[in-house]
């Protein structure tokens, strides 16, 4: 989950950008490994809720125990929109990579994200077994695509010189550059979390949790260094400096024509691993609201095989909405504040429930507390500050639907009724 939610289309893009803002390899390098730190200590201290509330529904569930009914409102409806809009999206990616690769489907990219939507609904459908697998076959598909191109960026040689490093590559960057190139990395990062969606579906949550998020975030941290080493090798840092799709300029530098083929291809399958992903966790948001009568009641059934039908079709649903209507950017914008803010309440949620909660047990505890969360916590008010200032509109209109949010609560609240686990009222 961790590494099928984590690694999609950033890490082809992102590395110019990073290489742009940080143009010398030491500095680049030490960006994508200290982005993976603070991963590593966010996942250190939410992998303690997920412990000590193992409950399926993500952030959703700790802002709900620890604020309240209304928090958890806001951070589970503001989740799951966000989810279905970010799904719809890198399913069109899809879409487009396919229409590429097959010219008879030129023209059709939201038909074929549709019908990727589509099909991995009914797998899902089927039962909690025939998601997991899925998830472990695209997942391994994905990290053995990453291999096959690190292995071939440091075995092929390339087709051309490196382009020469430039004066602006030996000039100290500014403290905004730095910034800049954090927040692009971090971002990047952003998946890690994937497993809290299903908390309470883990055979041993004491045990799995920790585990699985933090060698989940290892192993991607090791991936994305090794993959920026190979394009360092291949492009340097000169090349890869400004690169809107670095990934495209190593596989061209090494495969030549075919090199735009290769890496379309390897995007597809790296993508699929991420829709099933999304489709997975954005079903368990509103399946744990319904339980808190904040989502219709129906919302809370299981299949035989254990899995929320109703809520995955209502994602699927809303995901195919956004695809077919085109107003997926637009709502992963608005959403962009709202998904920051669920990482800040979640990292206060570990020291209010330290204060509130000293005695109830927890099997396992964040490491380094309070230090390590302080950094995460102080570092996502910092992302929150800055998701406002770089996108001031969309901002403001999330912070406008916030306010608005109340009222819509109050009536949620007034007509719908919280049901047990096991499904009835």
């Amino acid at each position: 989950m961790i590494v099928g939610n984590s690694i999609g289309a950033g890490i082809m893009r992102t590395p110019g950008d990073v290489a742009a803002w940080l143009p010398s390899p030491g500095l680049f390098l030490a960006a994508w490994i200290a982005g993976g730190v603070y991963a590593l200590l966010g996942a250190a201290s939410l992998a303690e809720l997920g412990v000590m509330i193992p409950k399926s529904g993500g952030q959703y569930v700790f802002a709900h125990h620890t604020f309240g009914p209304y928090a958890g409102f806001v951070i589970g409806w503001s989740d799951w929109i966000s989810s279905c809009a970010s799904g719809a999206a890198v399913s069109i990616v899809v879409g487009e990579y396919v229409s590429f690769l097959a010219p008879t489907t030129m023209g059709r990219a939201s038909i074929t994200a549709v019908a990727v939507m589509i099909f991995f609904t009914l797998l899902q459908w089927r039962g909690i077994r025939w998601g997991d697998r899925t998830q472990q076959f695209t997942s391994l598909l994905k990290a053995l695509a990453f291999a096959a191109l690190i292995i071939a960026c440091f075995i092929l040689p390339p087709m051309g010189p490196k382009p020469e490093a430039t004066s602006i590559a030996r000039a100290a960057p500014s403290i905004a550059a730095v910034v800049l190139a954090m927040q692009a990395v971090i971002y990047t990062y952003d998946g890690w979390n994937g497993v809290l969606y299903f908390s309470e579906e883990v055979r041993e949550p004491a045990h799995d949790i920790p585990r699985s998020m933090l060698g989940g975030v290892a192993s991607v941290t090791l991936i994305y260094v090794l993959v920026n080493v190979a394009f360092l090798y291949v492009l340097g840092i000169a090349g890869m400096a400004g690169s809107n799709f670095a990934a495209g300029a190593a596989a061209q530098a090494l495969f030549g024509p075919r090199g735009d083929t290769v890496i379309r291809v390897m995007m597809v399958v790296s993508m699929l691993s991420s829709v099933n992903a999304i489709l997975l966790l954005s079903s368990r948001v509103p399946f744990a609201m319904s339980r808190d009568g904040l989502f219709p009641a129906a919302a809370a059934r299981v299949n035989v095989g254990g899995t929320p039908t109703v809520t995955l079709l209502a994602s699927s649903l809303l995901t195919i909405g956004f695809i077919v209507t085109g107003t997926f950017a637009i709502a992963a914008g608005i959403a962009a504040f709202f998904f920051v803010l669920q990482y800040v309440a979640s990292f206060a949620a570990v020291f209010v429930l330290r204060r509130r909660e000293p005695d109830r047990p927890r099997a396992y505890r964040a490491i380094g507390y309070p230090w390590t969360t302080g950094i995460v916590f102080v570092g996502g008010v910092a992302f929150l500050i800055g998701a406002i200032v770089q996108d001031r509109r969309n901002s403001m209109i999330a912070i406008a639907l916030l306010v608005g949010s109340w009222p819509l609560y109050q009536v949620i609240k007034r007509f719908m009724r919280p049901r047990s686990a096991s499904g009835e009222p």
